[in-house]
């Protein structure tokens, strides 16, 4: 659910560690009637059986002390047998071998819900185990906003075997001394008592940073050399120490329409396509022009730039027939490309094309086979639209998941081709599918998990059947991500992981606990691809579910990464302007709102495609988009880098040269600072803002700096290293902390 909850894979490992026992140490209010103590026991059915603090106001903690000294690996909480406002909305642990010298271990929060929940603990130094004697449990937020804090039960895991204990309290113990005198050489450094400095690691041999900066340091604030100090960051990015820091900055879009003015695929929506990442190929079938169905099968190749009408009518080539809202899954090893599901309108369903049939298109020979005339009767699902696909090339099996069944009764649009005014259930209750698998090698379907209406969404043992979902495949993982959709009136905000091989379903987080600012926006036709080498998640927006928008406006464009590593969604783009004006004006540098659209990842080049939809405007209702689009999301370059770095180091230079000779920082102002900020218009502010420092800086009337000069150059040099080596692995750097930050005020 949030940063640090225990996944699947680490279950087993989980299970397999001691239960810790422990004691409540102390706490800073309570409710008399809930003693700390019935946290030690687990009884879910007693409403009493828990700890309640006195208010809802933070700070409110309790202090947990283990029988004997342990690396904490995990924490779980039990709950009521019902939701509960009190329940714990957001949280903070701590842990140390004190109870006042403690660093934080958790940052999350519970759901609220009747579920245990089980939370990885921070229980390292570095790469070393970190023991503790004292947990502390700092309540922040309760699910009632005017509810005070309760905790219903604790239990503590890890390991406290005297041999392995006694090795990590001799090396905290060594890395806390390390640690002090490391402090003490940096601020002896900073204040330039080299003497004191160098005895100090000639006695203890402690090294303050990699000795790689230490030679930075001596270049830069010792020498004052800038012109070596330039060269030594330019080698220092080109042998990759950057890597890590670039890696960690804030991805910017890049869109870029790619224009053929050759043959390619007309205006539509509810289209499907799959990229061939072998011969770097896009495929696309299908969709609503707006007044049909259609059954045309395209290739585009993306090194040449070029799209290929593979068949104008597959149907009549031994394909499926026209259709929209189906999906497809591409298998690139064996060069095939699978076909299922369809929207057919209610007024035209009959006994005999209420089938759900099950295509495969074979890339090499550019013919398609009826797998299947109907996948219900084969214990595969029914006939389905606004469902998902997923291949698992490993193990020759594709997912099918969700979706709405049709039925003749039932009179129900598409998600993925409803108009904005339509976003409300059928007169109806629909059906939905649940979770299936097809191996293609023995062409055979599995139920892993039936439709169920009276299913419980909270439930991490079932799935929600849903539409309008997202479900993508993590080949190393071996897991389904699955997030959002709708369930009759119901919109669901839960974001859910099924690993394929245990059945295990694990709850990753709940949208509606988390601010909505820092979340994908929740509706319909929502588009996503995964980068399993990234561990990245990508979502482009759809259509809002907000009925506050007005209904031309309910078409959003934003795009957003979820990190499976750092468990955080980040918008790294959003364009919220509207009407038709701007977006004519923008036609040519970025796609306008959609929904119904469509879009593939190449994995390899780290590249989005996005090819037409509907544009939702309620003037032309049946218009549908033609537009190809390019996504790349890109980072700090080297080259961006070394920039950045240089004009560091050069504004250090000029302000120390204008203590000196105020003319050759006039000349360096001039011929130093042009090529380095492009047409970046923040570093040309701050270089026309430097000029100003030329008539408003004393020179010194001997042209020798004064001793206080000497000191203020001293520390501005300082300064300059601490920016520069925060560009370094941290491993490497010296301590972030101030000695003086330690001295109680």
């Amino acid at each position: 659910m949030c940063s640090d909850m225990v996944s699947s894979s680490e279950v087993s490992s989980i299970n397999d560690l001691k239960v810790l026992k422990y004691g409540i140490y102390s706490c800073s209010s309570f409710l008399p009637s809930f003693s700390p103590e019935n946290i030690l026991e687990d009884n879910n059915a007693d409403q009493g059986s828990r700890w309640s603090s006195e208010t809802n106001n933070p700070p409110q903690f309790i202090m947990l002390k283990l029988e004997k000294m342990a690396i904490v690996k995990s924490i779980t909480f039990g709950k009521y047998e019902k939701t509960h406002v009190c329940n714990l909305k957001k949280f903070k642990i701590y842990g140390g071998i004190t109870d006042n010298t403690q660093i934080e271990l958790l940052d999350s929060g519970l759901n609220n819900d009747s579920m245990p929940e089980t939370f990885v603990l921070r229980h390292t130094l570095g790469d070393y185990p970190f023991p503790c004697r004292y947990i502390k449990i700092v309540p922040l937020q309760s699910w009632g906003a005017t509810f005070n804090f309760s905790i219903w039960f604790v239990e503590l895991k890890g390991l406290d075997d005297f041999n392995e204990i006694e090795k990590a309290i001799d090396w905290f113990h060594s890395y806390r001394e390390r640690e002090v005198v490391r402090l003490c050489m940096k601020h002896f450094r900073l204040l330039n008592y080299q003497n004191v400095f160098n005895e100090l690691k000639n006695i203890t041999q402690v090294k303050l940073e990699d000795p790689l900066l230490s030679e930075l340091f001596d270049t830069l604030v010792l020498k004052g050399d800038f012109d070596a100090s330039e060269l030594f960051i330019e080698n220092a990015i080109t042998d990759g120490y950057l890597n890590s820091y670039i890696t960690k900055q804030e991805y910017h879009p890049s869109w870029k329409m790619v224009k053929n003015d050759e043959t390619r695929p007309g205006m539509r929506g509810g289209h499907q396509m799959v990229i061939d990442s072998l011969s770097e190929t896009i495929f696309l079938f299908g969709g609503w022009d707006g007044h049909q169905d259609l059954s045309d099968l395209w290739s585009y190749h993306i090194p040449s730039n070029k799209w290929k009408l593979l068949s104008s009518d597959v149907e009549a080539e031994g394909g499926p027939s026209p259709r929209s809202c189906h999906k497809m899954v591409c298998n690139p090893q064996r060069r095939e490309i699978f076909v299922l599901g369809r929207y057919l309108n209610g007024l035209y369903r009959t006994a005999y094309n209420l089938k759900s049939d099950f295509y495969v298109y074979n890339i090499e020979s550019n013919r398609w086979t009826l797998i299947s005339e109907n996948t219900s009767l084969v214990g595969g699902p029914s006939l389905i639209f606004d469902h998902q696909m997923c291949m698992d090339v490993a193990k020759s099996t594709i997912y099918v998941f969700g979706g709405r069944i049709l039925t003749p009764t039932t009179c129900c649009s598409s998600a993925e081709e409803r108009s904005p005014n339509d976003l409300g259930p059928p007169p109806q209750e629909p059906q939905f599918s649940g979770l299936y698998s097809y191996h293609i090698l023995t062409n055979t379907w599995k139920c892993l998990s039936e439709r169920n209406e009276n299913q419980d969404v909270n439930s991490n043992m079932l799935l929600k059947p849903r539409i309008g979902h997202c479900m993508l495949f993590h080949p190393q993982y071996r897991k389904l991500y699955i997030f959002n959709g709708q369930h009759n009136k119901e919109h669901l905000t839960d974001f859910l992981s099924y690993n394929v091989d245990t059945e295990h379903v694990e709850m990753i987080s709940d949208f509606i606990k988390q601010d909505v600012s820092e979340l994908p926006p929740l509706g319909y036709a929502q588009r996503a691809s995964i980068d399993s080498d990234l561990d990245e998640i990508y979502v482009l927006s759809g259509l809002s579910k907000d009925k506050e928008r007005r209904e031309e406006d309910r078409a959003q464009n934003s795009f957003w990464v979820y990190s499976l590593k750092k468990y955080k969604w980040t918008c790294v783009y959003k364009n919220e302007n509207v009407g038709e004006q701007y977006w004519s004006r923008m036609q040519y540098i970025e796609p306008c709102p959609r929904y119904a659209h469509q879009m593939v990842y190449d994995e390899k080049k780290k590249m989005h495609f996005l090819f037409g939809g509907n544009p939702g405007r309620m003037c032309l209702p049946k218009v549908r988009l033609d537009d190809f689009w390019s996504l790349q999301l890109c980072r700090t370059s080297h080259q961006e880098m070394l920039q950045r770095c240089k004009l560091l180091i050069r504004k250090c230079r000029f302000q120390e040269l204008i203590q000196t000779d105020k003319l050759q920082a006039l000349e360096f102002l001039q011929s130093g600072f042009s090529h380095l900020i492009g047409s970046n218009l923040e570093q040309e502010e701050q270089i026309q803002s430097m000029a100003s420092l030329l008539f408003s800086e004393k020179q010194s009337k001997s042209g020798k700096q004064s001793l206080e000069d000497d000191k203020h150059k001293h520390v501005n040099r300082c300064e300059l290293f601490e920016k520069l080596s925060s560009f370094f692995p941290e491993s490497m750097t010296q301590p972030k902390k101030d000695l003086v930050d330690m001295i109680p005020l």
